[in-house]
């Protein structure tokens, strides 16, 4: 890629002009610059997905963006500043750059950041970008991690790795064994190096798979954005054979809900009927399978066993969502018809066997409102409705 000919001032105009713009319109037209038309698009395009997730990048000047995929695969900026929070040293080891939105915010607390990427054209845009960000602590290195870790040949404060889930022969993969580089085959060499290692995966994986794979987790981070979980990270640290953490956080604009526990606790649960108050987990929470920590850590009693809702007659401070529940309905045609049917309402189902979708088209009801409908299990394994206004503590 030609650098000076994309920071050109009329056409870096250009692409500021046209961000957000239909890229198929934009298709239809000439191009009003003598460089490939494709790579000017992709510019934009790139540009117009980092407005929310890498508003930094997004309002900075001659920033270069790679591949739409790229910046569709990079961590937006509130996780990665997330990560930058686990870490402290003089010197960290990324060995799947990327696009380097991570390593930005590592260099917010880390002295010395290596930032490896084998796409030498990504690893020139990252370099130049890092100038117009006025980042001097990062190393940049066009080459495979495993060749920089033998040529530096030291020991780096924490290795940071966010295997590729894309694999040639099998197309999209979650399993660390067949993502790149192979993080379970190359543990002992990456040991060599850095005795600290925080691996990034994929939201889908399951925990209990990622630690058939891995050796000495101490901690399970799940980061979720907005409610919608974006990224498992694993803490390890060699030798270690200790109790295993489960944190989890999602992030919000207004703050950030937390709720941690010890994976192999067995907590006292306890379980009742609706009272006035209904709590449901966030997407973070329920990704962690922590269900019967919630009611221990927070007094509440479950519906049921594998509804994973809660309950109380007090009103808390909770992460996720909470209800004042101001009706309960048997889940009977005599219910549905009179308080159901024909209704306006935001419907979740919690251990039940209808889909919101079926729910919908049977009792006519319409999306959207103010009143919230749960359809779930109660402890004597009775279907029920539950009414209720959200509150915003």
């Amino acid at each position: 890629m030609e650098f000076d000919q994309l920071l050109a001032i009329p056409v870096q105009n250009y692409i500021l002009e046209k961000t957000g713009a239909s890229i198929a319109q934009l298709a239809l037209q000439k191009n009003p610059f003598d460089l490939d038309y494709k790579v000017l698009l992709n510019q934009i395009e790139a540009r117009s997905k980092s407005k929310e997730k890498l508003p930094t990048w997004f309002s900075t000047q001659n920033i270069i963006y790679p591949s739409k995929i790229s910046i569709e695969q990079t961590s937006s900026e509130a996780t990665a500043r997330y990560k930058a929070s686990l870490v402290t040293g003089n010197s960290l080891i990324d060995l799947t750059g990327g696009f380097g939105v991570d390593d930005y915010y590592f260099a917010q607390n880390i002295a010395q950041v290596h930032h490896c990427e084998i796409n030498p054209e990504l690893s020139a845009i990252v370099q130049h970008n890092y100038k117009q960000l006025g980042i001097t602590t990062i190393s940049c290195y066009a080459n495979d991690s495993e060749q920089v870790l033998l040529d530096l040949n030291q020991s780096f404060d924490w290795m940071y790795i966010d295997p590729s889930r894309r694999n040639d022969a099998k197309g999209k993969v979650f399993m660390l064994k067949d993502c790149l580089p192979n993080v379970p085959e190359l543990l002992s060499f990456y040991f060599k190096y850095s005795k600290a290692i925080l691996i990034k995966t994929a939201p889908i994986l399951d925990l209990s798979a990622g630690l058939s794979e891995l050796e000495f987790v101490k901690n399970i981070h799940i980061i979720a954005l907005e409610n919608e979980v974006k990224e498992l990270l694993w803490e390890i640290e060699q030798n270690y054979t200790g109790a295993i953490q489960v944190k989890t956080v999602n992030l919000k604009k207004e703050q950030e809900e937390h709720f941690s526990f010890d994976l192999n606790s067995q907590p006292k649960v306890s379980y009742s009927v609706p009272q006035k108050y209904l709590y449901e987990p966030n997407s973070a929470i329920m990704k962690s399978g922590g269900f019967d920590e919630i009611s221990a850590q927070f007094g509440l009693s479950k519906l049921h066993q594998h509804s994973h809702l809660y309950t109380a007659d007090q009103l808390m401070e909770f992460p996720g969502r909470v209800f004042e529940i101001t009706q309960q309905l048997p889940y009977s045609k005599k219910e549905m018809k009179a308080h159901i049917e024909q209704q306006k309402m935001n419907i979740t189902i919690r251990n039940f066997p209808d889909t919101v979708e079926q729910i919908r088209k049977k009792w006519k009801v319409k999306e959207g409102g103010s009143l919230y409908c749960f359809f779930t299990t109660d402890l004597n394994n009775d279907k029920i409705a539950l009414i209720c206004t959200k509150i915003n503590i």
